[in-house]
């Protein structure tokens, strides 16, 4: 019952930022805090953080040269592809990147950790 519970919260964390919320708050509860669901939070909170910054990125560029915006919407597309990259890694239980971006990110979060506050 763990390994699907796990597997399933991995999942959960790429699809969308409630998605991304209540698998962080199942991992939370859980007493055997799972590497697995640690890593893929880490990499779906990075993937949202570069698709919004890629989103504000292409706006302003968008409204300084309209020009190019057939090929921003196309590169918009990026974050729905590396999400569907991180799913089937989550899927297959493996600690795999996602493409382009996913190294940046890894280890920069550590959502087993208890908070400083909390005792023993």
């Amino acid at each position: 019952m763990e390994y699907m519970k796990n597997r399933t919260m991995a999942i959960i964390a790429y699809i969308t930022l409630i998605g991304w919320i209540v698998a962080y708050l199942e991992f939370k509860k859980t007493d055997r805090k799972s590497t697995l669901v640690n890593y893929h939070l880490g990499q779906a909170l990075g993937l949202m953080i570069i698709s919004v910054v890629l989103s504000i990125t292409s706006s302003i560029i968008l409204v300084i040269i309209p020009a190019l915006g057939s090929i921003l919407y196309l590169i918009l597309l990026l974050p729905l592809v590396l999400l569907l990259f991180g799913i089937v890694a989550a899927s297959n239980e493996v600690e795999k990147p996602v493409p382009l971006i996913g190294k940046i990110f890894e280890g920069k979060f550590n959502f087993s950790s208890k908070h400083p506050l909390q005792s023993n």
